[in-house]
């Protein structure tokens, strides 16, 4: 079983929220909030773990990432034929990304980034630039073992209020974790603290750079990337008892393989503060490189999860897979032993499906040989373009 502790009722922070569109919002209101001291949600979880697997400490744990879920009308589409196929009369999602179980599975918390907000289960739907996506997508999350999805994105406003707090409902609806958009002033002041089934306190901290020139009604209502904030709420993570602390950035320039100076400044801000034990980022929808800064891996870009197929940018159909595996030291510190990364691509021929590119079981393998080792090659090139490789990054190979 998997648990999430939403604290609430300790001291506030000031979060100095920023970014491009949050400045002109009100700070403070009274709706929604919580009166409770702390409110403890259960979290059903379908992960086999394997991080006691080659694990060179007393007891590890192993946390997965991925790219952005950016969820098209050809999706859906795909989703209404394979319900159809089976019988069935609403969307299913399971076999788009069904070749993510084997590695998601492995998984102590795996941790998804929920691009796009969600609308009622019959819809209406909508796509780009303002998305309104069938809520099933979550369900499959669920059904292949995501244990947590981050909401904070440039799209998290896209259906104002509404729609963000419908998404946020949904997620937990499907038996996953929620960070990164709040229904309440207090919920945003602190940390999301998600307990593994080993008994291990993981805390995520996010943040999107922007809201795509929407005004929240609220501040509070989503997470923006500012580095004091999240050093606050870092720190504020630990003073709670949290045991590892992850940063999420998302941030970038969309189809670009090298993160921008925000990307960089934020994260190695972020990494010197010592209050986090790795960063992962999502938001540019190509996979950008890993990077070891001190003693903090920092994923810049982990592309895209699902989207529709580009024929413009080749990087726009690829994403990764993260494992980070951490150890505890004897001084009861957790440390990364080991970060490992899978690359993945998004095909069409026969049928919309996510596929592995780099090593794995047959049943994660659905891109041709050619297209595969071509979009293999270009992730590789990305991810190791910062040197990674020489700091110890792996290729995650099951």
């Amino acid at each position: 079983m998997f648990h999430h502790n939403r604290w609430v009722g300790f001291a506030a922070l000031s979060l100095l929220l920023t970014g491009c569109s949050a400045g002109s919002a009100p700070e403070t209101d009274t709706q929604g909030a919580s009166t409770e001291t702390a409110v403890q949600k259960q979290v059903n979880t379908v992960a086999a773990s394997a991080s006691q697997d080659e694990c060179l400490s007393d007891s590890c744990t192993s946390l997965v990432f991925t790219g952005d879920f950016l969820v098209h009308n050809l999706l859906w589409s795909q989703a209404a034929a394979d319900a159809r196929a089976t019988g069935a009369s609403d969307l299913d999602f399971v076999p788009l990304i069904k070749a993510q179980r084997p590695f998601v599975e492995r998984a102590d918390m795996a941790v998804c980034q929920m691009e796009t907000v969600v609308a009622e289960p019959q819809g209406p739907f909508s796509g780009y630039p303002s998305f309104n996506v069938p809520p099933q997508i979550l369900d499959a999350a669920a059904d292949i073992g995501w244990d947590v999805c981050m909401t904070a994105s440039n799209h998290s406003f896209d259906q104002k209020t509404d729609g963000l707090e419908r998404t946020y409902r949904a997620v937990e609806a499907a038996g996953m974790g929620v960070t990164g958009t709040n229904l309440s002033a207090e919920e945003s002041e602190t940390p999301d603290i998600f307990t593994t089934a080993n008994g291990v306190k993981v805390a995520v901290v996010t943040g999107t750079y922007g809201l795509n020139e929407q005004v929240p009604d609220y501040r509070w209502q989503v997470d923006m990337l500012d580095a004091r904030a999240m050093k606050q709420k870092g720190q504020k993570a630990r003073e709670m008892g949290a045991d590892i602390v992850v940063a999420n950035m998302h941030a970038g320039t969309e189809y670009q393989t090298q993160p921008n100076k925000q990307q960089v400044q934020i994260a190695h801000e972020l990494a010197d503060s010592g209050y986090f034990d790795v960063i992962v980022g999502q938001h540019a929808h190509t996979v950008q490189p890993i990077e070891k800064h001190g003693e903090t891996w920092i994923v810049y870009g982990t592309g895209n999860n699902v989207t529709e197929i580009s024929p413009v940018f080749p990087g726009n159909n690829e994403g990764l897979m993260v494992n980070a595996v951490l150890g505890r030291d004897a001084n009861q510190q957790w440390q990364v032993e080991r970060l490992q990364w899978a690359s993945s691509l998004i095909v069409d021929d026969p049928a919309y499906r996510y596929c592995i590119t780099s090593d794995a079981p047959a049943e994660s393998r659905c891109a041709s040989e050619i297209a595969a080792q071509a979009s293999y090659d270009r992730v590789k090139s990305a991810v190791e373009s910062m040197d990674a490789a020489s700091h110890g990054l792996q290729e995650w190979k099951l």
